[in-house]
């Protein structure tokens, strides 16, 4: 009889050629990876072929139960998700509960999970948020932990170390932010794993990249979404959006205006034409080997920075925090220096990925109890960051992602009665700024 088996992220078939498998001399099997599980015992039993199943080696576990009470669209995106054979992912706004989604679905398959997550602040929030529902300790993996149980959290980082290790020890395998998982490196933890059962969660599917594409292939479909204007009022914030333009001062145009004459006049004489991040991409590798090309580059990253940085953008946000003080406040910046800049001449708290956790910790713990009102921040807030209920955001600067703008949008919309959230935009008139918060808006 064959039998089937694990071996470093593979499965072994014996002498039988399943789907997506490789002859392996060395072996004198056949061989797929993980992922392919679920299609290799599906062919074998549809083909009559007989076979021992020793793929999974399941921790032993209790019955995993729990008393948590969904919204009724929770409930339809974990029906969509099993008619979809319980692969694929889940679309839903930040703050509209998606980690209640995740545990309906160990709920379902009622078996050892991984919960797969980018931070470690994320892997604290979700087996804070498992261990409370499920009544039992949770295992992580990251951050110098490897604790492993029947529920376990791990970094995309470490579940990418430790895939071979972890792949046939779960039956279901939860991606939370799952539009990282095609990224260079992580798509192999979902290649290695063998978890037949698979879901992802995030609120922003498409990637600027387009490899989003790829996740079809490594978990399944997207089988259900709704947008957060939809979700608004009834189960998130009501909310508006505001922009707010301000001039570059002279002698910030005057440059802003010479780098940019640098850079397109190189696209002029080269023939080239940017219109997508790949055609950027492709600039980006030309300077490498192209003075000119690279000199261009850094005068429309030079260009691109005056813009983001005006000091017209300063005296606009104390008017704003002026006519809207003693609001919960969150300030957004693409760069770090400008964080701290305002940090110190605002006497505001701030935020970055350099902040120390405990730190950081801190600080929101304070903005939640109301002895900080503001905080600013760069990208550090974007994802993965439970923050308390602010109800004013305002975008200084940012990029062109609409992922990134859904989600600062996402930070403001936990629902508390008689709460109305407001982002303002701040953007430099005449410049290529406009452009970037066109698209960026094209989210909502």
């Amino acid at each position: 009889m064959l039998r089937l088996r694990y071996l470093k992220g593979t499965i072994l078939t014996g002498e039988v050629n399943v789907p997506h498998s490789v002859w392996d001399g060395s072996m004198r099997s056949y061989r797929a990876m993980g992922m392919h599980y679920a299609e290799a015992t599906d062919y074998l039993r549809n083909s009559g072929i007989q076979f021992s199943d020793e793929v999974l080696d399941l921790l032993p576990h209790s019955r995993l139960n729990s008393d948590v009470e969904p919204r009724p669209y929770q409930l339809e995106a974990l029906d969509a998700w099993i008619a979809a054979g319980m692969r694929g992912t889940v679309v839903l706004p930040t703050g509209s509960g998606k980690t209640i989604v995740g545990i309906l679905a160990i709920i379902e398959v009622g078996a050892p999970s991984i919960v797969v997550v980018p931070t470690i602040d994320l892997m604290e929030q979700w087996r804070s948020r498992l261990s409370s529902s499920f009544s039992q300790e949770v295992g992580a993996y990251g951050g110098g932990e490897s604790q492993l149980l029947p529920l376990t959290v791990a970094t995309y980082d470490t579940a990418y170390l430790r895939a071979e290790e972890l792949g046939n020890r779960f039956k279901l395998i939860i991606f939370d932010e799952v539009h990282h998982l095609p990224s260079p490196g992580f798509s192999q933890i979902a290649e290695v794993f063998a978890s037949p059962y698979r879901l992802g969660l995030t609120a922003t599917y498409e990637r600027e990249d387009g490899l989003h594409e790829d996740l079809a292939r490594l978990i399944g479909p997207k089988v259900y979404e709704q947008k957060v204007a939809e979700m608004a009022g009834d189960h998130l914030a009501p909310f508006r959006i505001e922009k707010i333009y301000v001039d570059l001062l002279p002698g910030e145009d005057e440059e802003y205006r010479r780098n940019l004459l640098i850079y397109k006049s190189f696209l002029a004489k080269s023939g080239m034409v940017i219109r997508s991040p790949q055609d950027l991409k492709r600039l980006i590798m030309r300077s490498a080997r192209d003075r000119e090309a690279r000199e261009a580059l850094l005068a429309k990253n030079r260009a691109m920075a005056i813009a983001l940085n005006s000091a017209s953008k300063k005296e606009a946000l104390k008017q704003i925090l002026r006519e809207r003080a003693g609001e919960k406040t969150l300030i957004f910046t693409q760069h770090n220096d400008l964080v701290y800049r305002l940090s110190k001449e605002l006497l505001i708290p701030a935020i970055t990925h350099e902040t120390p956790k405990d730190e950081r910790a801190e600080i929101l713990s304070a903005f939640r109890s109301g002895q900080y009102r503001t905080i600013v921040t760069s990208k550090v807030l974007d994802e993965g960051i439970d923050v308390p209920d602010a109800s004013l955001g305002i975008i200084l600067s940012g990029t062109g992602s609409r992922r990134e703008f859904v989600q600062r949008l996402g930070r403001l919309l936990r629902k508390v009665d008689g709460k109305e959230a407001t982002l303002i935009e701040v953007v430099s008139r005449s410049t290529a700024e406009t452009g970037v918060s066109s698209r960026r808006r094209r989210a909502i």
